[in-house]
């Protein structure tokens, strides 16, 4: 009997380190910016799910021709009057000044297309973010999340990683609709190129045509320059 209890609280042990990771994303606590909202004129904002807070809870600002981001919870920010339709690349030019200033590990920011319905329970739009580390991830909402290029994303060399926490990095992201392919890239280098009939289909994207806009985690601070559509 000493043997089987023994073994049992090892296998217990075990099974319990394996679940600590997730546990812990999934109890990571939030942050609130105080003074948040939007005071970026035409801008709106949505959170992945309205039970993670309001979206005052965050803060988007504009300081000499810069987007600023400050999370609180994750948030999606657009304007109604920036669409994109048929093919189309749409960058910015993504910096966090201080790697991991509001965290502990690494959030990622990035660009939003595809926004269908933002607001609503019903939205549904793509991202592509990089993180400070050299990940990036790919990731939809059709309302439900839906992932791409997995849970955590994946590594890529073209992502720029930061020298250490407190330090600088800055990430060149662009997302481009082609034909049947949708396209994130990198610091000038496609990440991941992904079938764009697999996107739009039940349960994800309504389309590719729709508005656009910039997409940060929680806890995070960057800022965003150069936001623009090119038509291909």
């Amino acid at each position: 009997m000493r043997s089987v209890s023994l073994c049992f609280t090892a296998v217990a042990l075990y099974a319990l380190t394996l679940s600590a990771p997730s546990a812990r994303a999934q109890d990571e606590t939030t942050h609130s910016i105080s003074g948040g909202g939007i005071s970026v004129p035409g801008w709106k904002g949505t959170l992945d799910s309205q039970s993670a807070g309001s979206v005052n809870d965050a803060k988007l600002s504009q300081e000499v021709g810069e987007l600023h981001v400050t999370t609180g919870p994750a948030i999606t920010y657009w304007n109604p009057a920036n669409q994109a339709s048929g093919d189309y690349t749409v960058s910015a030019t993504f910096t966090e000044p201080k790697y991991m200033d509001r965290n502990s590990h690494p959030h990622p920011y990035g660009i939003v297309i595809a926004g269908n319905e933002l607001g609503t329970a019903q939205q549904s739009y793509l991202y592509c973010a990089a993180y400070g580390n050299g990940n990036f991830i790919v990731r939809g909402f059709g309302p439900e999340p839906f992932q791409v290029n997995g849970r955590r994303g994946e590594a890529n060399a073209a992502v720029h990683k930061a020298s250490g926490p407190g330090q600088p990095v800055t990430q060149d992201i662009a997302v481009s609709v082609k034909g049947g392919k949708v396209s994130c890239s990198i610091n000038g280098t496609e990440v991941g190129s992904y079938d764009k009939s697999a996107l739009v289909t039940a349960g994800k994207l309504k389309s590719t045509d729709g508005a656009y806009g910039i997409r940060s985690a929680h806890n995070t601070n960057i800022t965003v320059s150069n936001l623009k559509l090119t038509k291909e």
